[in-house]
This record gives C-alpha cells, sequence and structure tokens, in this order.
C-alpha cells in the first residue's frame, strides 16, 4: 500500500505538481525545509521546517521514510539513503533513483563537484522546463501506483 510522499522542498521545483498526485491518492505529503517558505495547501499537507544545518532536512526525512513511501529530491546521497530504507525516490524531473543508478550517480556527483573545485568547470543548472514538470508528474504517477502494488 502507498505510504506517505516526503518533498525536500527547498528547492523543489514541483511542489504543487507533487500536491496533486498526492491528493488523487489520498496520500498524506511532507514537505520538510530549512526555512519557512509559501507551500501548497492540502488536507493532507504537512510543513517541517527543520532547525538549522547542515543536511537537517535530508537527515529528518531520511529517518522517518520507509517501505511504500516516496521521497521527491535532486539531492543524490539523500535519494541513496531513502533506497536504503526501502522508500522509492524521484528527482523533480521525474528521473528515478534506483538501486541500480544510484552509484552511478553518486560518482558523477563527486567528479562534478570535484571539477568545480578545482576549477575545470563552473558548472551549471539547466533550466526546468514544462516537458521535465511533465515527466515528474507521470513518474510520481507510476511511482504510486507501484507502492500501492506493493512494489517498492
Amino acid at each position: 500500500m502507498a505510504g506517505v510522499i516526503y518533498v525536500d522542498a527547498d528547492a523543489c521545483p514541483v511542489k504543487d505538481e507533487a500536491l496533486k498526485v498526492a491528493d488523487r491518492h489520498s496520500l498524506e505529503i511532507f514537505y520538510v525545509s530549512n526555512s519557512w517558505m509559501r507551500l501548497p495547501e492540502g488536507l493532507r499537507v504537512k510543513r517541517v521546517v527543520v532547525e538549522e544545518g547542515a543536511d537537517a532536512a535530508d537527515n529528518w526525512i531520511a529517518e522517518r521514510i520507509g517501505k511504500g513511501d516516496i521521497a521527491i529530491t535532486a539531492d543524490i546521497p539523500l535519494a541513496a539513503r531513502c533506497l536504503k530504507a526501502g522508500a522509492q525516490a524521484l528527482g523533480p524531473t521525474g528521473k528515478p533513483f534506483t538501486d541500480a543508478s544510484i552509484g552511478m550517480a553518486m560518482a558523477m556527483r563527486d567528479l562534478s563537484q570535484h571539477l568545480r573545485e578545482t576549477g575545470e568547470s563552473r558548472g551549471f543548472n539547466a533550466s526546468f522546463t514544462r516537458q521535465d514538470r511533465s515527466r515528474f508528474l507521470e513518474a510520481l504517477e507510476l511511482a504510486v501506483q507501484r507502492a500501492k502494488r506493493g512494489q517498492a
């Protein structure tokens, strides 16, 4: 049975979309952030503002998430922790993190960080598109369906 959706909300561009899917399936949704922010409203919406500190929001999510739950995050180490807890994890562009892909994602993250630190790369964030939003909605719907079937 599908459980809870946890949103790493600080820089998440798909907060409204996550709520649409949560509402459609009557799921509780936690928006976890480091500071107060305007968030979507809903009957099953829970707002959590964690204390300041590195990874405080990530830790809050990782300590509570479990089998049947879904995390929405762009943070690869948090996604790895969620997968380890038996949950599903999706990036805001709809790309699912899986046990098969998380190792490569961590390696690419570390390489990119190293290149930025050494000045080899300035790094950039691609713009978030309407297609990304659409892919996210489809991926979250599929994740909820898998959770309902007990496949996550």
